[in-house]
């Protein structure tokens, strides 16, 4: 499929998408501020500048859209027509970069959290399913947790690891 735009228009629109601060997160951000938990943001000094770090909690979370890092199987991503093998390329080493930044926090005692973009999006319809499964992580001891859409659209019949599995009983009877 031809572009709609001519190359200097679609290389201009391409610079101009952010990679952090985004809506996605700032939503994410304003939930756990106002669910009373307190953060730092893009801590350089940690492998792959995490969007959200929770020290308290020794947790760190990432947002990841779903285009940008590959999210399989995910209705939001589907590989561009053109120039395919940049964009497998691109997509790959972001992967590869997601991966080794996940070890070597997992390696370091942080317990780590990926959201993605289309959880987020669903979320914004229902954002108590999303918050309390980012609460009963929090306050767990369970080290990874990846939230996505599907386990959005389950809402409070989530099948979470034992260890996360206290505090969302007395919740799902609401």
């Amino acid at each position: 499929m031809v572009d709609i735009v001519d190359s200097a228009t679609r290389s201009r629109m391409m610079s101009n998408i952010k990679g952090r601060n985004t809506k996605p997160e700032l939503l994410i951000r304003s939930f756990l501020h106002a669910q009373g938990f307190r953060f730092r943001i893009h801590r350089k000094d940690l492998p792959g500048k995490p969007d959200i770090v929770l020290p308290k909690y020794k947790a760190i979370i990432f947002i990841h859209g779903c285009f940008w890092h590959g999210h399989q199987n995910c209705r939001l991503f589907k590989l561009p027509a053109s120039r395919t093998e940049f964009w497998e390329a691109k997509i790959s080493k972001n992967q590869e970069n997601d991966l080794k930044a996940k070890d070597l926090l997992l390696n370091s005692g942080w317990r780590i959290c990926t959201i993605w973009e289309c959880a987020i999006r669903r979320s914004k319809k229902d954002p108590v399913a999303l918050m309390d499964i980012l609460t009963t992580w929090l306050l767990g001891s369970e080290r990874l947790l990846e939230i996505d859409e599907p386990m959005i659209n389950k809402k409070r019949e989530i099948t979470l690891p034992s260890s996360c599995e206290t505090g969302l009983s007395s919740t799902a009877s609401n």
